[in-house]
């Protein structure tokens, strides 16, 4: 399984994944899940994949190769001229690998076992920062104000902090503890969700990568929030009013 989350700010857009591979229970390793396409002053894209291994791994090899060689027959995503016809192209080539994928098995009736989804953001040069949900079948939907971040993967976990916490004005600093500890909680309920976490900034405008960085599992801020973020909720839930019959009976 795995766990990608995308935030939109004000002030630009953070993403960050979890590395977590897994064929069993006793079985499991670290892939990459995030991936730059960036022609620095020009555009910065950004993929973040959740599904079938094979099929996120040949995605972004056919992505990669298309780029290096731009041909009429075969666009690139480094040559379209917004983000909308980025993510159009990305959709595009999803369909086309599990396609590809399900002939080599029974057809239509095995792409099922081929899926994948994407999360897609960044920005075009005179365009502004966006981010994109694509889903299996190649459709897509974009961020908006009522919906201002993505997840995919194992997404229940993480989610109720978002929720809660998210601010369209928060800083980036304040934003990256917020997904961290999203994670932290995603971690403790799902072992198929695992550290090292890959974390990528970018602002708005800047047409280049803030920040991207790799926090391992010994990451001491990382082991701080967890620590952290495990006491306040204990001392929050002590805060609550306890529980009283009378209390429950004026409430029916």
């Amino acid at each position: 399984m795995t766990y990608c989350v995308g935030l939109r700010l004000n002030r630009g857009l953070v993403f960050m994944s979890d590395t977590r591979t897994n064929a069993g229970v006793d079985n499991f390793s670290t892939t990459k899940k995030m991936f730059t396409f960036n022609v620095e002053g020009e555009r910065t894209i950004t993929i973040m994949t959740a599904g079938n291994l094979a099929t996120t791994q040949a995605l972004i090899s056919v992505l990669e190769e298309r780029s290096k060689t731009v041909t009429e027959r075969n666009p690139t995503i480094l040559e379209q001229p917004t983000m909308f016809q980025v993510a159009r192209l990305v959709g595009q080539t999803l369909q086309e690998v599990i396609r590809d994928s399900a002939m080599g098995g029974h057809g239509q009736s095995g792409s099922s076992r081929f899926t994948a989804s994407l999360i897609v953001g960044g920005q075009i040069k005179d365009g502004a920062p966006t981010m994109f949900l694509i889903y299996p079948e190649g459709n897509f939907i974009e961020v908006t104000d009522d919906a201002p971040f993505f997840q995919i993967g194992e997404a229940k976990y993480g989610k109720p902090i978002l929720v809660r916490a998210y601010d369209p004005d928060m800083t980036f600093e304040d934003a990256i503890k917020l997904l961290l500890v999203s994670f932290d909680s995603t971690i403790k309920a799902n072992l198929s969700v695992g550290l090292p976490l890959d974390l990528q900034v970018y602002a708005k405008d800047a047409l280049d990568i803030e920040e991207q960085t790799r926090i391992e599992a010994d990451n001491p801020y990382y082991q701080t929030i967890s620590h952290d973020w495990g006491d306040a909720l204990r001392v929050a839930l002590q805060r609550l009013p306890s529980y009283r019959k009378k209390i429950a009976k004026a409430a029916e």
